[in-house]
């Protein structure tokens, strides 16, 4: 399964990783827009560059979960987890719900506000060309280092061998982390401030709270629609019982 590994000591904050991404899939400039949150991530923007405290630099984007809350919440299968790693998007089968959004506990999903027909936007791991052999655009466009593609397991390894190296340094994204993502960080700086707060390691994987929610949701439908035909017949007979009553009185009288 293929992985990024982000280093921050090594990160100096250039952006070109931004501007690569950018390129890759033809994302035009940003809007300031009153809504967005202060992380530079957007539907225009798929990966940023968070400055932290100390001169620290530290890239967002989405972590591409080994086992994914935002699948798990898709009531309509828009989002996969391929066997490469890479969590995608099928614009095609969204049907604009968002729960992608709100089950995501890095909040990475964006919604594309500016166009008519709004889609999910997020960062996809450079999806095809992983599949032709190539790293992302981000990764090759690093010019540090900070930055790397692989394989996961032996990124992962890279990781803690690192942080063995430098024990100041913390790991991100291994499998105390809310089962393990494929973008993993090593950081000498706590990464809570780019997650609102929140640290997630120690946490168990999300989709086993959130999919038995979602498995329930075609059978509301289903129950919704019965109860909805149920008082429409009703309330119609009531209608068609009150008219042949009145015909009635009309007539005897």
């Amino acid at each position: 399964m293929k992985s990024i590994l982000t280093d921050i000591t090594k990160c100096i904050g250039c952006n070109e990783c931004v501007l690569a991404c950018k390129r890759t899939y033809d994302l035009p400039p940003e809007l300031p827009r009153r809504w967005h949150k202060p992380d530079g991530l957007s539907a225009r923007n798929w990966t940023s560059i968070v400055r932290l405290p100390e001169n620290k630099f530290v890239r967002k984007q989405c972590r591409h979960c080994q086992e994914p809350a935002c699948v798990s919440a898709c009531p309509v299968g828009a989002l996969i987890k391929n066997a490469e790693g890479p969590v995608t998007y099928d614009g095609g089968k969204c049907m604009g719900c968002r729960y992608c959004m709100m089950a995501c506990p890095y909040e990475i999903p964006r919604y594309d506000w500016d166009s008519a027909a709004p889609y999910i936007r997020k960062c996809i791991l450079c999806y095809e060309r992983i599949k032709e052999g190539k790293q992302p655009a981000c990764t090759e466009a690093c010019p540090t280092g900070a930055t790397i593609f692989g394989e996961r397991e032996e990124l992962l390894a890279e990781a803690k061998r690192r942080r063995q190296e430098n024990p100041k340094l913390q790991l991100y994204g291994d499998e105390n982390e809310i089962g393990g993502t494929c973008v993993l960080y090593v950081s000498d700086v706590d990464l809570k401030a780019i997650y609102n707060g929140r640290d997630l390691r120690g946490d168990p994987a999300l989709p086993s709270t959130t999919a038995p929610v979602l498995a329930s949701v075609p059978l509301t439908f289903v129950g919704v629609g019965v109860l909805m035909s149920g008082l429409y017949w009703t309330i119609n007979r009531r209608e068609q019982l009150k008219k042949e009553g009145e015909s009635g009185e009309k007539a005897n009288g």
